[in-house]
């Protein structure tokens, strides 16, 4: 089954996939990962490594979002940064 992506972004936003604009973004991940990413490209599953990360990026933003989606926009952002700060250290 091949992931359907939706044109609502996170926290209700709406703008639609391929209508936003891209920004180029450096990562560094386990020669595992890129393995796997090169199968599911090659299966058919994505066009791109590129457009796999952006679908499991959007699939963690959404579910994050729902997690905490009875916080206001501030508080939402305070909690996200604390978390991000302790996985930092």
């Amino acid at each position: 089954m091949r992931p359907q992506e939706t044109p609502r972004g996170i926290r209700g936003g709406g703008i639609p996939l391929g209508e936003t604009a891209m920004k180029i973004c450096t990562i560094n991940i386990p020669d595992i990962y890129l393995d796997d990413l090169e199968v599911m490209k090659q299966f058919g599953y994505f066009p791109s490594r590129s457009a796999a990360i952006r679908y499991a990026l959007k699939v963690f933003l959404q579910k994050e979002a729902v997690l905490n989606e009875d916080l206001e926009v501030d508080r939402f952002t305070q909690l996200k940064h604390t978390q991000v700060e302790a996985l930092v250290r």
